[in-house]
């Protein structure tokens, strides 16, 4: 279920979600003390973190009454009440021997008086980004309940150069747009990239010219990538499972389409579905014993839901207009899909039982869900039509909070990463 009211431990900040009455809760984020340049930067990259997913309001500084607030003592708690702060943010960065930074910070609670968490981070001052993101992953953790999501990245394609022939290559950056890099050259055609749950790789479909499409895994350490399996056929939408020891794919042979599943160590292949349609779009739930795909069995694209070994298979979409790329929440309790009906394309989520379908947005050319790892936010692409092209854009699972991710050019099927700190 969606969290109608997010609490900490005490019920004085309070993030309310209800969709007529939401409020994003005004917090104070303060420069930190110390070392001014990486203090001031720390500080700016906390606030747009805040401020993008919705449920943070970050009150402008020009109100602060202490801009730097002494960090080892408590602070002014009548001065921040003054200017409506519910929460405030205060940090301190210094250098430490060997050139590395020490990056502290303290969440406070301005109506209760007191102090809600506070964490020390050690680092090399070139990762001084993912100590904001990490920062804020924890206020967000602490305010609202839910686990962070700041602290990952985003694959994609991007796009460049005249509509007719686009320059596709695989790029990567942060959930914010920055520290981005290439990761293909542009030679081939590329779509659907995937992060590996459980480690710095991606699995993703390339295409060279003249030749059939091939799944493949990019190690994003080492960049070394490998076709999977040698099929003399089309592979699609590939997936991996929870665990990262397999891969969910669609194996076109002639005019069908049927999913296969493939153990990375033992390279071996199981047909999960066959059919006389095309099934695609295969999407792991997060305890790896039921996958959804679409399908045109009944005549249509629709969502189903079967077990991992291919049995019990039920639809799950019955709502007007067809219906594609099942994506399965990391929280298990929703699926994320396109529906298109005349000439919209819609992001929804329904539950594993197609109960619950909610349409979150709407437009031109909405495709690609992508689950944040924390389950509360999607990430997709919007294609406005005419010579422009696709861009990214964030909406959580109430549908209130829709803004768009900053990418250089043009830019499609966007794929989430586990939180890093999680990743092996």
């Amino acid at each position: 279920m969606v969290p109608a009211v997010l609490t900490p431990a005490r019920a004085e900040i309070t993030i309310t979600l209800d969709r007529a009455n939401f409020q994003p809760l005004p917090i104070a984020i303060t420069n930190f003390g110390g070392d001014v340049e990486f203090g001031a930067r720390i500080a700016e990259v906390i606030t747009a973190n805040l401020r993008r997913c919705g449920y943070f309001l970050p009150i402008d500084p020009k109100a602060f009454v202490e801009p730097s607030p002494a960090f080892d003592a408590p602070p002014q708690f009548s001065a921040w009440q003054a200017i409506n702060a519910q929460a405030l943010v205060t940090g301190r960065v210094t250098r430490e021997g060997g050139g590395r930074l020490k990056a502290e910070f303290r969440l406070w609670d301005v109506f209760a008086g007191q102090q809600l968490t506070g964490q020390q981070y050690f680092t090399d001052p070139n990762n001084w980004r993912r100590i904001a993101h990490i920062i804020s992953d924890a206020i967000f953790s602490r305010i609202t309940g839910l686990k962070g999501f700041f602290d990952t990245r985003i694959v994609f394609v991007d796009e460049s150069g005249p509509k007719e022939s686009r320059r596709k290559r695989l790029a990567i950056m942060d959930q914010d747009g920055a520290n981005l890099r290439y990761l293909t050259r542009g030679e081939d055609l590329v779509v659907t990239p995937r992060f590996s749950p459980v480690a710095q790789e991606i699995t993703f479909m390339s295409q060279r010219s003249g030749e059939q499409p091939h799944v493949q895994l990019l190690n994003l350490d080492t960049g070394q990538r490998e076709i999977v399996g040698n099929f003399p056929d089309m592979t699609s939408s590939p997936r991996f499972s929870p665990d990262g020891q397999r891969i969910v794919m669609s194996l076109q042979q002639g005019g069908n389409a049927n999913i296969y599943l493939m153990d990375l160590r033992s390279r071996t292949t199981t047909r999960v579905t066959s059919t006389n349609a095309i099934d695609t779009s295969p999407s792991f739930s997060p305890d790896g014993t039921r996958i959804a795909f679409e399908s045109d069995r009944g005549g249509a694209q629709q969502i189903y839901v079967m077990n991992a070994d291919g049995s019990n298979v039920q639809r799950i979409s019955f709502g007007e207009g067809s219906y594609a790329q099942p994506v399965w929440s990391p929280r298990g309790d929703y699926i994320a899909f396109t529906r298109q009906k005349g000439g919209t394309f819609s992001i929804g989520i329904m539950r594993p039982d197609g109960s619950g379908e909610r349409i979150l947005t709407e437009g031109f050319h909405n495709e690609g869900p992508t689950w944040a790892p924390n389950g509360q936010y999607i990430m997709f692409w919007r294609d406005p039509g005419g010579q422009g092209g696709g861009k990214l854009y964030m909406v959580d699972v109430t549908g209130r909070v829709e803004v768009p991710v900053p990418t250089p050019s043009f830019a499609s099927d966007p794929a989430w990463s586990p939180l890093l700190t999680e990743v092996r």
